[in-house]
This record gives C-alpha cells, structure tokens and sequence, in this order.
C-alpha cells in the first residue's frame, strides 16, 4: 500500500524509518518548506547551531558517540557551502553522515539563481557519493541507499541535495526494505588464504608490533584485539584515531606513533621485524619519512578500504576486510607464544624514554591540567578536541581505557572542530562526561556555538588551554623558524566575559594550586561550565617527530639546562 505525502514528509518519514532521533541544522529559504514539515514530526529532534559548519561538525561526533548515522541540513547556496569542511573532516576520518542541502527551485537551476550552487559538484571528492534529487518520488530510495552507503564498508559522508519544489510535490510513498546497487559491493570478510599467509608470519615473528587504527572503534574489534595481543603477545601501537581501541593501561599498549607519538612506541616501530596494521591507513603523521618507516619489517595490513593498501607502503601481505570479522578469523590461526624477550627490550625502551612525565614545575603547564582532568574523571569521559598543541597533550596525558573515549579532527586537522564536536558528542551521550578540550585558536572559530549550548541545555564541560598563541604553528616557527613569530601571537576576548554574556558558568585558572578545584567545580555544577587554563605561552609538545625524519629520529623534551640554552 503506498500512502501520496510531500516530499518534506517522505523525507521526514524517511529519516524515522533509518531511526534518526537528532539532526543538527540552520533554515533559509531553500529548505523552509522542509523546516514548516518538521513539527508533524516529534520524533525528530532539531538542533539550531549558529553556523552551517558546526552542523557538520555536530553530527560528525555525534556518528562517532552513538555508532548511528550523523544528519544535517542546511539551505542552499552559502548554507551548503558552509558544511564543506565539516564534510571533508567526516570523509578523512570515515565518518558515517548524510548531509541534507536544500537547492533552488527545478526552473531556475543553470540559472545562476539566488543562492544557487553546484553543491553535488563541489562535494564529490569528499563524500562517498552525492544524490541531486529530481522528482519526490525519488526521496525514499534515495535516504535508504544513502544510509545505506554512508554507514556500510568504509563509513562516509553522503549528500543529498534537493530543490525546493520538491519538499512541496506530492508522491506515494513506499520506503524500500531492501536496495540492489550495482557495484557496491564492500568486502567485509578477509580472504582465507591471506588470513593463513599473515598467521604464518606471525607466528614465525621475532619482534611483531601491531598499530591500530580508527578501523577498530569502527567494527567494535575490541575483544578480538585484545584477544590477539594477549593470545600471541604482542605490543600495541596506534594512531591519533585508533586511541580508545585498546585499553592505554594494558601492559601490552605502548602508546601513540607517530609526529607527536610515544619515543618508544617510535622505537619499537623501528626496531620490529612485522608490523600488524589494522584499520589504518599509513598516513604521514603516523609513519613520517615512509621510505624510513619499518625498513626491518614486512608487513600485513588489513583494512576494509582497497585503495588504502599499498598506497604508501609496499605490503607484503594485504588482507580487505572488516577488522573484526577478519580479526576473529586470524585469531584461530595465531599461535600462544611468551615473546618475553621482545617485550622486555620494549619495556627498556619505554624506561629510557619516559615519554609520558610530566616534568615537575609549579608553573601552569597543559600536560598537568590534562592529567588532572584524567584523574577526576577516572578516565570516564569522553574527550573531544580540535587541532594544534592541546589536541597532542590531550592524546598523550590523558589515559583511554574507555573505549572510543577519545574524538578528534584526524585527516583534516580542522580547527574549531572541538565546541561543536563537543556539543554533538553530548548530544549522543547525554548521560556520560564529555569535556572539550580547547585551544585559544580554534575555540574562537567556532565560539558562537556557546549559544547552542545554552539554547539546547547541553552539559558540556569545556577546557580553554590560553596562550596567546595559534600555538602548534607558533611551535614549529620556533623549532624550524629561528623564533620567527610571524601571525601567531593570538589577542583573544575575556573568555569569562564571553561565557557570563552566554549565560554559562565559567572560570579562570592562573595557577597549578587552582587546577583541581576548577576542574572539580565543573564537574560538580549541572549543565554547561567553562575554565580558561591561562598555560605556559610557549610551552612545545614533544615528543616530535622534525619533518624529513624518520620515526626514530624523534626530538624528546630538552633537560632544564637544554631549554636555557635554547634561549627558553
């Protein structure tokens, strides 16, 4: 039986069908027609964010929080153009999200109509695929297939544009049950063959290190993770984006690699005859010079994306699959072995390079505050940031034995990601902890957001590592630039004064005896709470990882006596 609707109906019935509960958006005049449907739909929460991006960005974490599929609107024109980098962030990161843009009316498209924009066109390298609607008839099959290719092998970002006519044409209305789509077939199981060869190696291995990517959070791969390390003892690495796969207090986690990754996590990386890479992608910042990276080891890589294998490295054995189905599959063949030599060496590794200390200083340094964020937490949170200094200290000073506890702008390094990620990962998980955690920079790209927060009573608790500076650039400048300090001092507003006009509690924090009660006080107070952490203005990350190097080359924190004569 088919029911005749609107085409704003049959896509509001649609995104109930896919069991949508949340979409993040902004109205204009594209998409009125859709925004006068919504209140027929209770069932739909909408969020107003004060920018198209933040949208994005908001349904991004969301996806990453719950495991569903992320949803925005947004009108035509500027109102899609807007959502491009929060897009372009979901497609790095393997996000699932379906944008939803409103277009101008049939007639006037190729006309250069008010607010017209070629948004198919323009988001075609950095969605999985983009639907420029045509008749409401369409609606139905569209939203499945799109849910459908947002969440399924590789997760991504799909967009549906729609004119405006069209959320007025009526249609009959049936959603689909199932989808035939010509040649898109993901493959999730590894082939059985190459699942054989890598257990071989495996088990012929001296000195295996296994690096973990994003790709495990995705499948939920935890148990057979786990399983494996422990089955053949094997230390584990992982990626800015694979942190919250394994447990960061297991005796077998060692740490972050990469440009800002644990020294001896690098090390061991160096020094492996195999490396196991599971749902990663050898980007630059885990491997840094690829022609240095591993030179001792083969390697066996598995990951659900084709393209990813053998785009950077040379494999010896690839394996395209689902992490966990291939995983469960690998485990029946991996040998029970101590590796206790191996280990060892390792465990010597990470008592020579300490990489983790936090040096003892009464000045306010962000590694301390971070800590102390880990401490009264307990590690029960989830942290989003953005992108620069505060994102390297949060990744390394906070300990993630929750899974998927940590949500960050990876591929696309996107500053101001952290307010609006934080507010859709809150949104997601409304009874969990959720800080954001800030940089001065990125924290005012996306500051509007704040009212937002008040609008929608979203307990977001945010943490504003101050220094005056686009500090991660600043760093570089400092290493590579001879101190040449060229549009990186930052002037910023009070950031209580911003907070009070808001209507959200906040608080200043200058000096290391204040660290705890401020953070306490947040965790006490019902509903939002902001602390401006005023740090050390140039206080640097390490360790790191100078371009050109290789992962073993890493620069490790100077001694006091190093520093001054650096000048510092």
């Amino acid at each position: 039986m088919t029911t005749k609707l609107k085409g704003a109906q049959i896509l509001c019935q649609s995104l109930i069908n896919e069991g949508v509960e949340t979409i993040f958006g902004f109205p204009g005049g594209a998409v009125l027609p859709l925004y006068d449907t919504l209140p027929q739909y209770p069932q739909l929460r909408h969020i107003l964010v004060r920018h198209e991006q933040a949208a994005a960005h908001a349904a991004d974490a969301y996806a990453r929080v719950t495991g569903k599929v992320g949803v925005c609107f947004a009108t035509s024109g500027p109102g899609a153009t807007n959502l491009v980098t929060g897009i372009a962030n979901a497609h790095l990161d393997s996000v699932p999200m379906v944008a939803i843009t409103g277009q101008v009316a049939r007639p006037f498209i190729g006309k250069d109509a008010f607010q017209e924009i070629d948004i198919t066109g323009i988001t075609v390298p950095i969605t999985k695929h983009s639907y420029a609607v045509r008749k409401a008839e369409e609606l139905g099959t569209i939203i499945k297939e799109a849910f459908y290719i947002a969440n399924t092998g590789r997760p991504g970002p799909v967009l549906i544009d729609i004119p405006k006519d069209v959320f007025d044409e009526e249609a009959n209305f049936k959603y689909p049950d199932t989808i035939d789509l010509a040649g898109y077939e993901p493959t999730t199981h590894g082939h059985p063959l190459q699942i054989k060869k890598a257990a071989k190696l495996i088990n012929e291995a001296k000195r295996p290190v296994i690096i973990t990517g994003r790709g495990i959070i995705i499948s939920k791969a935890y148990s057979e993770l786990k399983e494996l390390a422990e089955k053949a003892q094997i230390p584990i690495t992982y990626t800015l984006l694979g942190i919250g796969g394994f447990p960061e207090s297991h005796v077998l986690s060692f740490g972050m690699l990469g440009m800002h990754g644990m020294a001896y996590a690098n090390l061991a990386i160096d020094s492996a005859d195999l490396v196991i890479a599971i749902g990663m992608r050898f980007d630059d910042r885990a491997t840094a010079n690829v022609s240095r990276f591993a030179t001792q080891a083969q390697i066996i890589h598995i990951d659900i994306d084709p393209a990813e294998i053998g785009k950077n490295l040379k494999i010896t054995v690839p394996i395209v699959g689902d992490c966990k189905n291939v995983l469960t599959e690998l485990n029946k063949l991996v040998e029970s072995q101590p590796r206790v030599k191996w280990i060892k060496e390792i465990e010597q590794l990470r008592h020579d390079h300490p990489s983790h200390t936090i040096r003892e200083t009464e000045d306010l340094i962000p590694q301390y505050v971070i800590r102390q964020i880990y401490e009264i937490t307990k590690g029960n949170a989830t942290i989003v940031t953005g992108v620069g200094q505060h994102q390297m200290w949060s990744a390394q000073h906070y300990v993630y034995d929750k899974p998927n506890s940590l949500v960050s702008s990876g591929g696309l390094g996107t500053m101001g990601f952290e307010l609006p990620a934080g507010m859709g990962a809150k949104v997601g998980i409304p009874n969990e902890i959720v800080w954001t955690i800030a940089g001065d920079g990125g924290f005012q790209m996306t500051i509007q957001e704040l009212a937002t927060i008040v609008q929608e009573n979203i307990g977001l608790k945010i943490a504003i590592m101050n220094n005056g500076y686009l500090g991660m650039v600043r760093q570089w400048q400092e290493l590579f630039y001879q101190r040449r300090y060229v549009a990186t001092p930052l002037a910023g507003p009070d950031f209580l004064k911003i907070a009070d006009a808001y209507g959200i509690p906040a608080i200043r924090v200058e000096h290391k005896i204040d660290v705890i009660p401020a953070i306490q006080k947040a965790m006490d107070t019902d509903g939002p709470f902001l602390i401006d952490f005023r740090i050390e203005p140039e206080e640097n990350v390490y360790p790191m990882v100078a371009p050109g190097a290789s992962l073993a080359e890493i620069l490790e924190e100077p001694s006091k006596d190093e520093a001054s004569l650096a000048g510092k």
